[in-house]
């Protein structure tokens, strides 16, 4: 039984590596999966689970991306990257909308929101703002096109735009964030960094509140299924990482979006014969 349980988050800690990064929704398969495939666990570390393995995933982006988020770096002496200090302090400008609604109300939003027609109406709706975004920016020019281009307002706008995921499940974090800088004019080369790099204290931060929050015990093998899922996580997410920098720069988001549309029927569909 406890190989079985290995494997189960081994299962999960992929589809969070696939998902967190890609535009589709981590939170939406995660139900989805756990409707079919249920860890043997207390119900209140599945809830801290879900969140924590986000942290395997986040080392993947501090692996692939150090050198644009490290501020210090030593060649023939210390150099201190002032533009990599700037990029800080705007990522966490856009972390302001985020972490007063999420500190304020996470368990009411969890309470109203956390279940399987919220996921599948936020699934389908951000699925269709992908396709209509990138069908009027089809002929347009993006004003932003670097990292250093973005301001203190263009970051702040798109974290309200995070927001929503924080309101939301089913949202995607990242799919709500690109959707906001494509529609504020940000490439999505761009939009895609920009995602990555805010996901760093976001996750972080929501990962800390779960912990903190967190009043049960912990088993061992809870322990070893968390830490399974985080390798994972981590692996999985290099790969997604990788292949989604490389796919946008020859295509847009429209495929994610009719994914999105797709899955939040069948939720929809999967939920209503239940």
């Amino acid at each position: 039984m406890d190989i079985i349980e290995i494997l189960k988050a081994v299962l999960f800690g992929v589809v969070e590596g696939i998902t967190e990064w890609l535009p589709i929704s981590s939170t939406g398969h995660m139900i989805l999966l756990n409707e079919f495939v249920t860890l043997d666990v207390s119900p209140e570390f599945w809830e801290m689970f879900l969140v924590v393995i986000q942290l395997g995933a986040i080392l993947a982006v501090v692996l692939l991306f150090w050198n644009k988020i490290f501020p210090f770096q030593w060649k023939e002496k210390p150099v201190v990257r002032k533009d990599i200090f700037v990029l800080w302090f705007k990522i966490l400008a856009a972390c302001v909308p985020a972490a007063v609604i999420g500190l304020a109300f996470d368990d009411v939003l969890d309470a109203l929101f956390y279940n399987p027609w919220c996921v599948a109406v936020a699934l389908i709706v951000f699925g269709i703002a992908f396709i209509v975004i990138e069908n009027r920016n089809k002929n347009s020019t993006p004003r932003i096109t670097e990292l250093g281009q973005i301001t203190y307002q263009t970051a702040f706008l798109i974290g309200v735009f995070q927001l929503l995921a924080a309101i939301f499940p089913g949202t995607s974090r990242s799919g709500a964030t690109i959707v906001g800088a494509l529609l504020i004019g940000v490439s999505r080369t761009v939009a895609a960094e920009f995602t990555f790099f805010l996901a760093i204290p976001v996750m972080l931060g929501a990962s800390l509140l779960k912990v903190l929050k967190f009043e049960g015990s912990v088993t061992g093998m809870e322990t070893t299924i968390l830490l399974v899922g985080m390798v994972v996580a981590f692996v999985v997410s290099v790969l997604v990482i990788r292949f989604l920098m490389g796919y946008i720069k020859k295509h847009d988001f429209k495929v994610f979006g009719w994914y999105r549309i797709v899955l939040g029927v069948a939720v929809l569909g999967y939920f209503m014969m239940k």
